[in-house]
């Protein structure tokens, strides 16, 4: 059985990373595309060779040949057009952050429960094979007892204020955009969750109050923290760094994947620096391949829908606390 997909809207994440990476997976096609406007869902599946163009979401998700759906929509449009699509039976890959708060992503996870089909957050990343080989490399105990992870997510995109990142009430924000990112790869290597946030922010004026740069800790057991900032008008960074007792594991590019040199990572101990080689894959189409073999025999997603509910509520904490100006349990 492939998967055939369906993608509500042209965003340039759809278009440039996770059609092409669907369209390399073994699992899936992409089937058909949807806009709101008619001729920019037809120029998209011209350009990107999709069979069907769609110039309305409702079209798409009532679709009987589609089985999935992928969802690039701005933020606050996640949970409407997720369950809509749920009710319709279709399985979805929603992008991050799945929602706009872990209200909204507990009711995505009840209705997925509810229509029987799989619902995934689209951080890519996490299929890397690398981060198999640092879970490896962790339990191995080379680096001993981890003490602590800092991570870094920035770029400058600031200049572009019509940008949906720049839209409060839409989700804006360099916390829902980037901060998401190390966060999730803190509760992931940590197998856990934390219990407190504390988070500091600048809110810019010119951008519709939303946070353009933040910078915080999370509190994990044992004195382990997560040190972390992110921004979207600051030079650009992906950087990971898990610290341990008897050495530490770098990535220069944590997060996003270049298929070249620059996905491998660094470790770092008394016997000296060793570079890891890691394989050139491309991640999206990894991703699709986990999401689409679920869908294809009914396995559990290594980070089914109740990771995303738990993430949103760390982020949760993460805004309140930068909006308040205060530590916040979690």
């Amino acid at each position: 059985m492939t998967i055939k997909w369906g993608v509500i809207s042209t965003a340039n994440i759809a278009k440039k990373a996770v059609i092409p990476g669907i369209k390399q997976s073994k699992t899936g096609e992409v089937y058909a595309i949807a806009s709101r406007n008619l001729d920019h869902a037809t120029e998209a599946a011209k350009e990107l060779e999709i069979p069907v163009a769609y110039g309305s979401y409702e079209a798409l998700i009532q679709d009987s040949k589609i089985d999935a759906v992928y969802i690039p929509l701005p933020n606050h449009l996640h949970k409407e057009w997720a369950i809509k699509a749920m009710e319709a039976g279709k399985h979805v890959l929603c992008e991050k952050p799945i929602a706009l708060d872990a209200k909204e992503a507990e009711e995505m996870e009840t209705a997925s429960r509810k229509a029987g089909v799989v619902l995934a957050e689209a951080f890519m990343y996490r299929y890397h094979p690398r981060y198999q080989m640092i879970e490896e490399i962790i339990q191995s105990g080379e680096i001993g007892e981890i003490r602590g992870i800092h991570g870094a997510f920035t770029f400058n995109n600031a200049a572009a204020k019509e940008n949906v990142r720049y839209r409060k009430d839409w989700g804006g924000g360099s916390l829902y955009d980037v901060g998401v990112y190390p966060i999730s790869a803190a509760r992931m290597i940590m197998k856990a969750e934390p219990q407190a946030a504390t988070v500091h922010a600048f809110f810019s004026e010119e951008h519709d109050h939303v946070d353009m740069m933040a910078a915080g800790i999370l509190e994990f057991d044992n004195g382990i923290a997560l040190s972390f900032d992110c921004g979207m008008w600051a030079a650009s960074r992906n950087r990971l760094e898990i610290i341990g007792t008897e050495g530490r594991i770098e990535l220069p590019s944590a997060f996003v994947a270049n298929q070249n040199e620059q996905d491998h990572f660094y470790l770092h101990t008394n016997k000296g620096t060793k570079e890891i080689e890691v394989p050139h894959v491309n991640q999206y189409a990894l991703q699709a391949d986990v999401i689409g073999k679920s869908i294809q025999s009914g396995e559990a997603l290594p980070y089914p829908a109740d990771d995303a509910v738990l993430n949103m509520k760390v982020l949760d904490a993460c805004l309140t606390s930068a909006e308040e100006r205060r530590r916040v349990e979690i």
